[in-house]
Formats: structure tokens, C-alpha cells, sequence
């Protein structure tokens, strides 16, 4: 028996693939190119029988976690892309006498060419093919087969949820993209899947170590972390890589207080034995007399939006509420009555302790034998931040002590804790399993919110949470925003103009403004301008995430001054200069006085402009590309190149000139909406009065 042809309708674009004449229990060779590097899936399981009836009848094939695509091919024309897979066939009913029960496929697929279907090197792939076996015309001998595979190979990127995320957060997500909900993946099934996906969410059980970004092999865009802590993430690994990390630090804000205050509720009046007591037939009230809130005094360590929430509700108990946090702002504090103190202080004078700190090698195991030393004997501690931050070896001696008198925890070094944990086990420990953000109201915000941002972060918008990113608040981002295509803009036109050879390591960014310093946040310009900078001259893609590292890793020194402007406010920038030091110009005209390539520009009307060039001042939408030229001011010039590139059909959307004085050396700066022939730029070149002349593609 023969399977005439294999058929893949790549829907929604049905795009076929077409394989004649291939012996079912043969690997199938083609004449066609031989990838550099062909990765199979593991076979995959169809149990339609060979000799089935007309009426097709489809059965799902569900692809292993460790399915990757062919990574030979980067082309997106798709008469040149190869997909590669591997199926084997079995529980085939009377199978031919030289043919095994169970036998493996190999399929090589090549679109037709006349396929619209637009391919990348890593498609994104649904969970499962759909897979027909279709009777043909009965041949004499023989009934041919058609093998059809329906293989969703569409334009949406692929999103990968590894742990259980609320319904409205999954239907954001399908709306924009094809999602993969795989629970309890171990660290090598996600690794394996990881190659196939844009997106990961996560939340704190999943760790998302440097090993994920190495096997994702550059296509893993962006990690969400559906709530706060993002230590179970590689941020070092995950800049390097250039994958965005976002969180959802705000929709599960309330809950996690409402958790500390409910431990510190329960722990004071020893709600948890008592209950377990009670259940166990005993009847024990002297044994479980607690201690008053009214007039104590609670340590807030980690002044956030959490700690200062918990603050807010102690205070309404009566509570003294201190707090230590070196970020947090003095006057937000005052607002609500909390005094800011010192950490030694914080923990010397509280009665109760509450932690909301993150964890970071400054505050791992910060509460440990030495600080446990200093606090008031018969402390209580609640911590609902991470388990880390709390030497639980310590805490156990000080709790067998009598230095801590009670303990309320919601989170523990490793989770779950181990079942003999001795911490855990501790009479005096009231202890939840990471509860702090399940309400059933905070996750489906927290659902909402890590959708939102990774779908914001895959259309390219600029993320608020981003974590490895400049941190720039929401409403500073929508008034930066025609600033940041400015930025990004005048660092690709100065390295252009940077001459063959000349190596780029010293840029000064000056930022002019009538804003105080403490009012400006220029970190995102910064790494806008190091994109611009990097990308026209390296195959390194830059984006907000690894653009310091990447700078740093080429030896770019980046400096920024700010100039103080009079005037209104209420522009955050009258213009961003950018110069480099150091190197030869191909344009002449784009030294300044001081020796460096000077480009210089404003935002008018919400649209990014050139306004200097070296000495010379210009005005130039950026938009398009740009055609500089150097000449002698005399009449007739701009009709002399707007007539050269009007013979070429290249459309010239605005020009500008600035001189030095009339009839004297000038700059024309020429937009143009496509990139001219090498036989256009001549005919500029070629022109008497113009001196020099540079294409710029923006």
C-alpha cells in the first residue's frame, strides 16, 4: 500500500504541502535541500486505520512537551522553508506480511509557491495536529491515502501558561495570541518546550532559571509573573537574552495585606492551636490566653505597596506602626502616620514584626542569629514576602529560646517545606502554603493585569511593570513616549554618519529641559538612544531590556548632562543632543566646533525632528529616510535634486536647508519615503555644487 501524497492545510491561510509517491513504512527522502540541522518530534501516536471508510474521520494527535521546530531555516519565503516531523503509525489492523504493526513516518514539507502564508524560523504551533486519512480514486491494486495534517501554522505568537491563571487572564490572552495551559512541567519538559513559545507565564512555583533562556534560542520574548516577586526568574540571564520580565505588582496588593493582618490577628490570639485543640476533643482556655494588638508596637520591614497597605490597617487596630525601608519616601510615610526608622532601630523597639521586603542578596536570611540578638524578647514575626529573607535555622533557636515568642508564616525557603520541617512542625508557628494572594478576587486581578502586560509587551508597547527594564510609571510613559522614538531615532542617524572603521566608545546625551533633575526620568531615552546606536552596525537586536548590558558588553560609554532651561514645565524636553567623540564622519558637516558628530532634535507636534546637524540648523521630520547634502547656497539647488529623485519615482516628502549665511556654505536636508538607486545618489554626487552627501536610513 502506498501514500500517494501528504497534504498540510496550514490554516488559517491554507498554505499546502504537497509529498507524492512515498512508501508508508519508508523514511521519505526529497530531492530538496537538506537542512543544516533537522530536530524531530517524538512520534506521535495515529490510530486510524489504513482501510478506513470515505467519510474522513479525524483523530487528534497530540504533540509530546518535547516537540521543537526545525531551526535550519530563517527565511520567511515560503518556497524556501522546511518543516520537519516524525509520526509513527500504529494498531493498524491486518497490516501487509512485510510491513511491522508499528512504523516510523518521516515527513520533509515544502509550501507550494504560491503559499501566502508568511513563516518564520519558529513557528508557532497549536497543542495538537488534526490528522485525516483521506480514500482516494480506487487504484487497481491499491487504495492510495492521503495523509492530511492540520497544523494551525498562523501568525499569532504562542504563549505558554505553566501555572493555573484565572479565566479572564486566559481569555485576554487567546484573543491575541494561541496559548499553551501545561501545569507542573519539570524543569526539563520546560526547557524542551520552551523553544516553540513568545511568552511565559508563571507564578511562584515555576523557576524560570538561565538553563530556559539558553534552550528558548532567542525566541522567548517576554516572562510574566502573575504577582510581585520575581526571584524565582533569572533577571541577569534574562536581560542578556534580551527577554522582557513583567510583573503584577498591584492587583494582588490588597490581599497580601489583608493576609498579614489576618496572621497577625490569628498568632496574637492563638486561633490555629487553639482550633486544632478544640478539634481534637481537648478544652484548653488557659493554655491559649493571647496577647493585645491596642498600643504595640508593629515594624513594617519593606515600606511598599503591601507594607504600607498593612501599615494602613494596623494603625486602624491601634497599633504604633514604625517602619524601615532605605527607598521609601519620608512624606508618603508621614501621610499615614508611620514613622521611618532605622533597620537596627525597626527591629529593637517592635513588639510585632511584619516583613514585605523582596528578596535579593541584601536581604536574604536578614533576619538571622545576629538580629534576632537585638530584638525584644518575646517578639512576634510575621512574614507574608518571601521565605528567604528569614534564616529558619535561626528562627527555630529563637523561638526555642523564647527570643521570638510566636511566629506567623506564609512563605518558606523552599515550598512546600519539607513534611519533618521542624520550623513548620514548631507548636508555636501558625504557618499557611502561600496564600497571601488567593482571593478569589486577586487572581482573576492579577490574571488581568500579567495578561494585559505580556500582551502589551508582544505588540512592542512600553511596559509600566517591566522589572528588568527602566522602571518608568504609566502616565511618564505616555509623555515620554514621542521622546523615545526621538531618542532611538537620533542614534541611529549619528552612527551612520560615523565613518568606516572609526570604533564608537565615547557618547554624550544632553537632555535640555525646564524641569528640575529629580522631575526628569531619562533611563528610557538612554536605552533608546544605545537601540539606535548598536543595531544599524551589529545582527545584536536591542531592546529596552539588554540595552545597558549590551552597551556595556561593546566597551559604549554612555554620559548624559541635563541643561536647565527658563521657561514652562510643561514640555518635558525642548530637545535630546547626541554626540560622538572620537571618529572620523563620512559627512563632514556633521562635526561640531568641539571635534564630535553632533545630531540634535525636538519633538513639534507630537513628531520627531532633526534640527541640527553638526554647526548647521535644519528642520527635518524623521520620517522615512534622509539624504544630507552639503552645497554651495545658490538658487536653484532644491529643484536641481528634487528633479533627479523625481526621475527615479522617489517620492520626497519635505526638505530643509540651513546655512551659514547667504551664498555661502549650506545644508539640505531631503526626506524621502524609499531609498534611492546607487544611480540616483550619483547624479546628487555629481551635482557642482554639492560638496558631499550622505544616505541616511532611518
Amino acid at each position: 500500500m502506498k501514500i500517494r501524497a501528504v497534504q498540510v492545510d496550514a490554516l488559517p491561510n491554507r498554505a499546502y504541502w504537497r509529498r507524492e509517491n512515498q512508501s508508508h513504512h519508508k523514511t521519505a527522502r526529497s530531492s530538496l535541500p537538506k537542512p543544516d540541522k533537522q530536530v524531530h518530534a517524538p512520534s506521535a501516536c495515529v490510530s486510524t486505520p489504513f482501510n478506513q471508510t470515505p467519510n474522513p474521520k479525524k483523530t487528534q494527535v497530540p504533540l509530546s512537551s518535547h516537540f521543537t521546530s526545525n531551526p535550519a531555516y530563517k527565511s520567511t519565503d515560503t518556497t524556501t522553508c522546511l518543516s520537519t516531523f516524525s509520526f509513527s503509525f500504529s494498531k493498524i489492523p491486518s497490516p501487509p506480511s512485510s510491513m511491522a504493526a508499528s512504523t516510523s513516518q518521516t515527513l520533509r514539507l515544502q509550501p507550494l509557491r504560491n503559499a501566502s502564508l508568511p513563516l518564520s524560523s519558529k513557528l508557532p504551533l497549536s497543542s495538537a495536529f488534526s490528522v485525516s486519512l483521506l480514500p482516494r480514486r480506487r487504484a487497481a491494486t491499491a487504495r492510495p491515502l492521503v495523509l492530511v495534517v492540520s497544523a494551525g501554522l498562523d501568525a499569532k505568537p504562542t504563549i505558554l501558561v505553566a501555572e493555573k491563571l484565572g479565566e479572564a487572564g486566559l481569555d485576554l490572552l487567546k484573543d491575541f495570541a494561541n496559548v499553551d495551559c501545561s501545569y507542573n512541567l519539570t524543569p526539563e519538559e520546560l526547557c524542551t518546550k520552551i523553544s516553540l513559545c513568545d511568552a511565559l507565564i508563571v507564578r511562584s512555583g515555576t523557576k524560570v532559571s538561565r538553563e530556559v533562556f539558553e534552550s528558548s534560542g532567542g525566541r522567548l520574548k517576554v516572562v510574566g509573573r502573575a504577582g510581585v516577586g520575581i526571584d524565582n526568574v533569572d533577571l541577569a540571564a534574562a536581560t542578556e537574552h534580551g527577554c522582557l520580565v513583567v510583573n503584577a505588582p498591584t492587583a494582588n496588593t490588597v490581599a497580601a495585606a489583608e493576609h498579614g493582618i489576618a496572621l497577625l490577628a490569628a498568632m496574637a490570639r492563638n486561633v490555629a492551636q487553639a482550633d486544632a485543640s478544640v478539634k481534637a476533643g481537648k478544652w484548653q482556655r488557659n493554655k491559649y490566653v493571647g496577647v493585645s494588638l491596642v498600643g504595640k508596637t508593629l515594624a513594617v520591614l519593606g515600606f511598599g505597596k503591601v507594607g504600607s497597605e498593612v501599615a494602613r490597617r494596623a494603625k486602624g487596630l491601634g497599633m504604633h506602626v514604625i517602619a524601615h525601608d532605605p527607598y521609601a519616601p519620608a512624606d508618603r510615610a508621614r501621610a499615614i502616620g508611620v514613622e521611618l526608622v532605622s533597620f537596627d532601630e525597626a527591629i529593637s523597639k517592635a513588639d510585632f514584626i511584619s516583613l514585605h521586603m523582596p528578596l535579593t542578596p541584601a536581604t536574604s536570611k536578614i533576619l538571622n542569629d545576629e538580629t534576632f540578638a537585638k530584638m525584644k524578647k518575646g517578639v512576634r514575626i510575621v512574614n507574608v514576602a518571601r521565605g528567604g529573607v528569614i534564616d529558619e535555622d535561626a528562627l527555630v533557636k529563637a523561638l526555642d529560646a523564647g527570643i521570638v515568642a510566636q511566629a506567623a508564616l506564609d512563605v518558606f525557603t523552599v515550598e512546600p517545606p519539607a513534611k519533618e520541617s521542624k520550623l513548620v512542625l514548631h507548636e508555636k508557628v501558625t504557618a499557611t502554603p502561600h496564600l497571601g494572594a488567593s482571593t478569589m478576587e486577586a487572581q482573576e486581578g492579577v490574571a488581568i493585569e500579567i495578561a494585559e502586560a505580556v500582551v502589551g509587551a508582544l505588540k512592542g508597547e512600553l511596559a509600566a511593570t517591566a522589572v528588568n527594564a527602566p522602571m518608568v510609571p504609566a502616565e511618564v510613559l505616555t509623555e515620554l513616549k514621542p521622546f523615545v522614538e526621538l531618542a532611538e531615532k537620533l542614534g541611529r542617524l549619528a552612527v551612520q554618519l560615523v565613518a568606516g572603521g572609526s570604533g564608537v566608545k565615547t557618547v554624550k546625551v544632553t537632555y535640555a529641559s525646564a524641569r528640575a533633575p529629580d522631575d526628569l526620568d531619562t533611563r528610557l531615552l538612554r536605552a533608546m538612544i544605545t537601540k539606535g546606536l548598536i543595531e544599524p552596525i551589529s545582527s545584536v537586536f536591542v531592546n529596552l531590556v539588554n540595552a545597558d548590558f549590551t552597551a556595556k558588553q561593546r566597551g559604549l560609554r554612555i554620559t548624559e548632562e541635563r541643561i536647565i532651561l527658563d521657561g514652562s514645565p510643561e514640555n518635558p524636553l525642548e530637545f535630546i543632543q547626541v554626540q560622538i567623540a572620537n571618529v572620523e564622519s563620512k559627512f563632514a558637516s556633521a562635526i561640531s566646533e568641539t571635534g564630535e558628530i553632533k545630531v540634535e532634535g525636538r519633538v513639534k507636534d507630537g513628531i520627531p525632528h532633526l534640527t541640527r546637524v553638526g554647526s548647521f540648523e535644519v528642520d527635518v521630520s524623521l520620517e522615512g529616510n534622509i539624504i544630507l547634502c552639503r552645497q554651495v547656497d545658490q538658487p536653484g539647488m532644491i529643484g536641481t535634486v528634487g528633479s533627479i529623485l523625481g526621475a527615479e519615482n522617489v517620492n520626497v516628502s519635505f526638505m530643509s536647508v540651513g546655512r551659514i549665511a547667504p551664498r555661502k556654505q549650506a545644508v539640505m536636508a531631503i526626506g524621502v519615503d524609499d531609498q534611492p538607486s546607487k544611480e540616483a545618489l550619483k547624479k546628487i554626487g555629481d551635482v557642482p555644487a554639492i560638496e558631499e552627501f550622505v544616505f541616511l536610513k532611518l
